[in-house]
């Protein structure tokens, strides 16, 4: 059985004499280095490419399309993930950080997207914006921290799985227009990829398991392929190699409740990075200071920034990665610039993205409903944090999460208000953060945010280890 690569600690394998791998700034030599930071890019692959496959399938994009921006989400990946972990100027935090689109961004970029005034060109617009206004106000985040305590961020995150089960029933149903939506067949081959998934959970430990959903959608698209389910007419025509041009599909479009809702969602994305760098930072034995996690912060807005110039979204931290380095022991940040390289490469190679594009949507579903249910579990044990036996938490939790699920439960319920909000209105996860800030400052009061900095690192190193 294969198991996550782990280095025995102390060995000194750099090469200028350094502690090792088990030193944030060691350099492994060359074999290990590679392997190492292919390790990593495979433990975040399936996350990295489900972004653009949700979006696109949302949004009824053709193939060819879905296919340019898995490319170009790579290729990000790869840009931003290299200025977090090697730093440039005051950008990056230095550790081994693994970037990749946020989740907490789907919703309202489907919003976004789905308006005619917006579309795609108003999704990368408004990600623009987001991750400048992301890059100004990172040295005042610590001051917003006492916005968003327990009961804030566990409800917001709960919100995002919940929010997202409709996308997964969709897809393991056939998909968006499917003339045989519901037909047996899609059920059975969903099952049987979310079968699959939880057997590797359940039996199997290190790299396989930390892979399942990637391997969940190897399985599922190698049984569709067998049952002639899967089409790849585009692949002899898609080229060995592309470039990923910035404003690929034209000038970004900019709108101000569209860059409203991406700027909620950026502070959402420092909360979750403060958790996860507080966590990693105990991981590798570097205590961060604040100029560290500005930096981190700074980091976050440029990959944001970067995301929206190439043609893709906004960026974050990837949890299964810090996990990575808990499992393994190895603490090396050159090992996650090492994935970086790999992700630009992997971006500049149109037939695979062909290939994942080519994914029907029910071997998606299987893995969908793994994903986001354990988005939403996340968020539940968060609020375990939180006193629940205070019934005031109880109705800021009960009336953000209802609220939160209006436009999911009933479409056209706002339909009759200004289209221009549409991006905040029709988004489930930012009407509930809107709606539990509010009411937690309602019912409890501002805090001076140490609190909430001590309980985003304790939840996402449990989440990790």
């Amino acid at each position: 059985m294969t198991t996550a690569i782990n280095l025995p600690k102390g060995v000194d394998t750099s090469a200028d004499g350094s502690p090792g791998v088990n030193n944030v700034d060691a350099r492994p030599a060359a074999p290990s280095l590679i392997l190492l930071g292919i390790q990593h890019v495979m433990v975040m692959y399936a996350g990295a490419i489900a972004i653009p496959l949700v979006l696109g399938a949302a949004l009824g994009l053709p193939k060819e399309q879905i296919a340019f921006l898995i490319n170009a989400d790579l290729f990000a990946c790869g840009l931003a993930t290299l200025i977090q972990c090697v730093g440039v100027g005051p950008f990056g935090i230095r550790l081994p950080v693994m970037m990749g689109v946020t989740f907490t961004a789907i919703g309202p970029m489907i919003a976004i997207g789905a308006d005619p005034q917006g579309g795609l060109l108003g999704v990368f617009g408004a990600t623009i914006a987001a991750g400048a206004f992301g890059v100004i106000v990172a040295p005042f985040v610590g001051k917003l921290l006492r916005f968003f305590p327990p009961i804030v961020t566990g409800t917001e995150i709960l919100a995002v799985g919940l929010s997202l089960m409709g996308v997964a029933a969709t897809w393991s149903a056939g998909g968006y227009g499917n003339p045989n939506f519901g037909s047996p067949l899609y059920l059975s081959i969903a099952a049987l990829v979310l079968v699959t998934v939880l057997l590797l959970v359940r039996f199997t430990k290190g790299f396989i398991n930390n892979i399942a959903i990637l391997l969940g959608l190897l399985f599922g698209f190698a049984v569709s392929a067998a049952l002639g389910l899967v089409s790849m007419g585009e692949l002899s025509s898609a080229p060995w190699f592309g470039v990923i041009l910035p404003f690929h599909f034209g000038m970004p479009k900019f709108s101000f409740w569209a860059i409203a809702a991406m700027c909620i969602v950026m502070l959402v994305t420092f909360i979750e990075s403060t958790g996860m760098f507080l966590a990693l930072g105990e991981i590798v034995e570097k205590p961060l200071t604040e100029k560290d996690l500005v930096r981190g912060f700074r980091a976050d807005g440029a990959g944001t920034l970067l995301g929206g110039v190439f043609n893709t979204f906004p960026y974050t931290s990837y949890a299964q990665n810090v996990g990575l380095v808990s499992v393994t022991g190895v603490r090396s940040r050159w090992v996650c610039a090492v994935s970086g390289v790999v992700l630009l490469m992997l971006g500049m190679f149109p037939k695979m993205a062909v290939i994942v594009a080519s994914i029907p949507p029910f071997v998606l579903g299987g893995v969908g409903i793994v994903m986001f249910g354990i988005i939403a579990a996340g968020g539940i044990k968060v609020l375990t944090r939180v006193n629940l036996r205070d019934i005031r938490n109880l109705y800021v939790i009960a009336i953000s999460i209802a609220i939160g699920l209006l436009p999911v439960v009933s479409p056209k319920f706002f339909s009759k208000l200004p289209q221009s909000m549409g991006p905040i209105l029709e988004s489930p996860i930012l009407l509930t953060a809107i709606c539990a800030i509010v009411l937690n400052l309602f019912f409890n009061g501002l805090s001076d945010g140490q609190a909430e900095r001590k309980e985003l690192a304790a939840t996402a190193r449990e989440a990790d280890l």
